[in-house]
């Protein structure tokens, strides 16, 4: 049973107009497009508190998945959380809070936390939004992206007793680039426009190419990867399935440098895997996922995943302005969708300059 919330007020209406418009129109939109609704329907039916030996009702549970996806927007901790909602008109508006509410408090928001994460309902959202999104026709399937990005964990440090640490026994050592790394790998796989529609997490020391197998399972048109993932094998497979293997060709041992080809493969493969950038760029600069609040394997990929539907809200706002008929963002859409078959026709010609065998894809027929 779900506690309700008080009618609107005098007060309500009177700071209706109050606030950042354009932070408060992006909420608003956020608000109409995603199916609040249905992405809670799972999480309701994790309480059983409807009988009449129930106990107290619980915060509305479209309410706490709205404050929880604000928590991680914002880049903001429980107790930051609480205090944003007795201060900001914007978010209680956005949550569906009046003046007149209780604000939910930082323990609220732990307890909802376990409640998603002990149930399993992470993943079951997930898949949720990426069928609605698919649904709407705004995912581009026509190939698969595939990255990984480091995120940072303290190290922690032995008690001074030596009898306990805050060590994250989960986190690894990794190095790039000549750099140490602590902490682990969020590996993603993305549409053509860097939506990102599967992920894996994982410590550090697990190399890239360790997940890609999965992360493509089902694909049949092309995959486009950099030259971590390249394996003889793994390309023999995708050739095999007819799928176009867009992974950015290295030397092999005795090799002392590139073909022409290979180079030629390289230079057209990298234009498409560029958008697999696109959202790690968003989450660490815009999400500031650039450090681990949690420990452990289980708990942090929520912080993942939630910036995944950040993404995923940002798309969907452009339903709603191509709803309202806004001519403009449609063509937008429509540019950005057709990037893949204007890449084509400049496969076709460099082809036919450089003498690349590189026409096995072709985006738009199959």
């Amino acid at each position: 049973m779900e506690r309700k919330g008080t009618q609107p007020t005098f007060m309500d209406g009177y700071v209706a107009d109050l606030g950042d418009p354009k932070m408060a129109s992006r909420l608003d939109q956020l608000y109409r497009t995603i199916p609040w609704h249905k992405l809670a329907a799972p999480i309701r039916a994790t309480y059983d508190n409807d009988g009449e030996q129930g106990g107290r009702p619980n915060v509305a549970v479209v309410v706490m998945l709205k404050i929880v996806m604000l928590q991680k927007w914002f880049s903001l901790s429980d107790e930051a959380m609480e205090g944003m909602l007795l201060d900001r008109i914007s978010f209680r508006r956005f949550v569906g809070l009046s003046m007149n509410d209780g604000t939910v408090d930082a323990t609220t928001l732990v307890k909802f936390r376990n409640r998603l994460r002990e149930h399993g309902l992470m993943s079951v959202l997930f898949d949720m939004v990426v069928t609605h999104l698919r649904d709407a026709g705004l995912i581009v399937q026509e190939g698969t992206l595939v990255d990984a990005t480091i995120i940072e964990a303290s190290k922690g440090r032995t008690n001074d007793d030596g009898l306990g640490h805050t060590k994250d026994k989960a986190a690894s050592y990794t190095n790039k680039h000549g750099k140490t790394y602590h902490g682990y790998k969020g590996h993603v796989a993305t549409d053509a426009n860097g939506i990102i529609t599967n992920y894996v997490y994982d410590t550090a020391k697990v190399h890239d190419s360790q997940h890609i197998d999965q992360l493509i399972e089902g694909e049949d048109q092309a995959v486009f990867a950099d030259s971590a993932y390249m394996n003889k094998d793994r390309k023999a497979r995708l050739q095999q399935k007819g799928v176009f293997c867009g992974i950015i060709e290295r030397r092999v041992r005795g090799q002392a440098e590139l073909t022409d080809e290979q180079k030629t493969h390289n230079r057209l493969c990298a234009s498409f895997r560029a958008y697999v950038e696109h959202p790690f760029a968003w989450m660490k600069n815009a999400g500031k996922l650039l450090r681990t609040r949690y420990r452990g394997l289980i708990r942090i990929p929520l912080k993942l995943r939630v910036h995944a539907w950040r993404l995923f809200g940002l798309r969907l706002e452009r339903i709603a302005v191509m709803m309202s008929g806004d001519k403009e963002v449609t063509m937008h859409v429509v540019t950005h969708h057709t990037v893949w078959q204007l890449q084509t026709v400049t496969t076709q010609s460099r082809s036919s300059v450089d003498g690349a065998q590189v026409s096995g894809y072709r985006p738009g027929t199959q």
